[in-house]
């Protein structure tokens, strides 16, 4: 496993200021965002591309995943904006490809008054299974993310979800810390397995409406079982922090990711 950081966390601090941040506090792999402006954007050509990733190697880390859900729309939705998430999530997908990225994370989007659930359900697995296609042909790999957005908040239903989208390249990007505010995260590695495509790492302690994140091994995640069932899973890929720097140092969160790694 890797030790990796998620630009995330750090605001709108550029790519190159990013990897060198990350390297110098002992991180091996990051995580880049893709949003509508600034230096990763759909629309990036490839010069722009390739500079970041010269940026990575120059600075001695190797970019592993990018988030795009940020500049991708809604894939629960319906009808035209449903079809314009699908696209933006493939050109999203096409970046990645270009960049070396082999995973990117989304989070679906959200619900609406007037968009149900069994709706947005049926909505969601209809794009995964259009976008399905294009991230095989690339071989890049689109992983769900569950998130406080009403949705999928059961590791039966997410995997019910995934094994209905019936591809490999579709999978689910597991964070203890978003589900340890109501349940055990081991349960959801347990429950969905192979589908695990990557690793976010965050703490958590308390509940729902009295709690808090923590830094790592400070809060109630069980991080020796989630290492457990990650390595039953057959998991051995990247763990990308989303620790902020407000909770812990980026190289006491390194180290703690280390720790984690050596349960």
């Amino acid at each position: 496993m890797q030790v990796g950081i998620s630009q995330l966390i750090l605001g709108k601090t550029g790519c190159a200021e990013f990897f060198e941040q990350a390297a110098a506090a002992g991180y091996e792999v990051v995580e880049i965002c893709m949003r509508r402006e600034g230096e990763v954007t759909r629309d990036m050509d490839d010069g722009a591309a390739r500079r970041i990733v010269d940026q990575a190697a120059a600075a001695g880390v190797q970019i592993v995943s990018m988030t795009h859900s940020h500049c991708t729309g809604n894939l629960l939705d319906t009808g035209e904006a449903q079809q314009r998430s699908i696209d933006e999530t493939v050109a999203g997908l096409g970046r990645a490809a270009a960049m070396g990225i082999g995973c990117t994370l989304h989070t679906l989007g959200s619900l609406r008054a007037d968009l149900y659930y069994d709706e947005a359900y049926r909505n969601g697995i209809a794009s995964l299974k259009a976008i399905a296609p294009h991230a095989e042909r690339l071989g890049v790999t689109l992983a769900v993310e569950f998130v406080w957005n009403g949705f999928l908040f059961s590791p039966v239903e997410m995997k019910a979800f995934l094994d209905e989208v019936g591809s490999d390249r579709i999978g689910f990007y597991f964070d203890p810390g978003n589900m340890a505010v109501f349940q055990f995260p081991h349960h959801w590695v347990h429950a969905l397995g192979r589908h695990v495509k990557m690793v976010h790492l965050k703490d958590w302690r308390g509940r729902a409406l009295n709690g808090g994140w923590t830094p790592l091994l400070e809060g109630e995640v069980d991080f020796a079982a989630v290492l457990r069932e990650l390595r039953a899973a057959g998991y051995d890929g990247p763990l990308i922090s989303e620790v902020e720097p407000a909770l812990a140092p980026l190289d006491v969160t390194a180290k703690a990711v280390r720790s984690i790694i050596a349960l």
